[in-house]
């Protein structure tokens, strides 16, 4: 996966000025935070070269698994950005979004590789089966191809391409992923919801603090308006 990020609320359009700097630590650390992203993968690699114990008994099923948690987590940590920014004032956290976004669509694009290739064997007709009979598998399918487009027009040429309204509608499909992805997962889960559960309160938080911000905005907008 090359140049991809998933983000909300962008405010780049043709013509306007660059964000601003951020603090001379940041350009430093996102080597650091890219490092820290590839850990679980590293450790994968390692699993099945070097030290296959690892991956335990089930090794295909510890790295389907594996790379689909790290794939909601980074959905998670990247629509976090935004809240935490206005809530803290650190719009150095702008920085990073687009990393994060890119490692979410990194883990689930290794995620669903994983699944083709340990569970289906790269066997066609018994993918499309698969995908039209198990609903978890749709819909888990179905937020991968989602996230592509968001993949492909993350950056800022894309931004200036499209326009900055038409590309902020686009990549709000982030919100669609992020549900799709955490009702694949609770579908899938079928004893213990606790992740389940954990994963949706946090994604309704996420969601429901842009709601309420989007409404707490009207009256002002109708009072300036007036």
């Amino acid at each position: 996966m090359a140049n991809a990020a998933l983000a909300d609320k962008p405010a780049a359009r043709r013509g306007a000025p660059k964000p601003a700097r951020g603090p001379d630590w940041v350009r430093w650390s996102k080597p650091v935070v890219l490092l820290a992203g590839l850990i679980p993968v590293a450790r994968l690699v390692y699993g099945v070269f070097g030290n296959p114990d690892l991956l335990g008994a089930n090794p295909a099923e510890t790295i389907e698994h594996t790379t689909g948690d790290w794939c909601l987590y980074f959905l998670l940590i990247t629509l976090s950005v935004t809240p935490l920014r206005r809530l803290t004032g650190w719009n150095w956290l702008i920085k990073f979004r687009r990393m994060l976004g890119l490692f979410a669509f990194f883990y689930g694009f290794i995620h669903l590789m994983a699944y083709l290739g340990f569970d289906m064997v790269f066997d066609a007709e018994a993918i499309v089966k698969d995908i039209w009979k198990r609903p978890f598998v749709t819909v888990g399918f179905a937020a991968l191809l989602l996230m592509t487009p968001l993949a492909i027009t993350s950056t800022r040429g894309w931004v200036l391409r499209l326009g900055g309204p038409r590309w902020a509608r686009l990549h709000q499909l982030i919100y669609v992923v992020a549900t799709l992805g955490v009702l694949h997962y609770w579908w899938l889960v079928k004893r213990d919801l606790t992740w389940p559960i954990i994963f949706a309160a946090m994604l309704a938080i996420l969601l429901g603090w842009r709601v309420y911000m989007k409404v707490r905005k009207r009256p002002s907008a109708r009072r300036a308006a007036a």
